[in-house]
């Protein structure tokens, strides 16, 4: 027979969402939220308040490098957490396994950058902030 509070207080400890996360930027919490994308991916638009280190870069790059460059831009006394693409993509989740490796407390954005924008959560590209509209399915219209 399978614990159902084990499970789901496990599942809550290594995942988050676009609103936790975005209440904790706007708290000035001890979160870094790190978008794990592309160049180009970034350049098109990601979170505000987001690093950006692309997951690709994590996994090839050797430890030592990858270690400096992460203590040099993601304070290691903050919780990270990390976003891909969307649902479907499992950028976050191999981000997190190499945050891990190198002793962050990380947690992966469900939904990620998909849901952040549809939710309305500021937007900026290469240019500067993205005008917001809300996915009426996904957002809370009239908080």
């Amino acid at each position: 027979m399978s614990d159902p509070l084990a499970y789901f207080t496990a599942k809550l400890r290594h995942e988050t969402d676009a609103a936790d996360v975005h209440a904790a930027l706007r708290e000035a919490d001890d979160v870094t939220l790190v978008d794990v994308r592309s160049a180009a991916a970034w350049a098109q638009g990601h979170a505000v308040g987001a690093v950006h280190l692309p997951q690709r870069e994590i996994v090839e790059r050797a430890a030592a490098e990858i270690v400096e460059r992460a203590a040099a831009e993601i304070d290691r006394g903050k919780e990270v957490v990390v976003y891909c693409w969307s649902p479907g993509c499992n950028g976050g989740a191999k981000a997190a396994v190499e945050f891990a490796r190198l002793g962050y407390r990380v947690r992966e954005m469900i939904g990620g950058f998909e849901y952040w924008a549809r939710e309305g959560y500021p937007v900026a590209d290469a240019h500067g902030p993205l005008p917001r509209i809300s996915d009426p399915l996904v957002a809370l219209l009239h908080p």
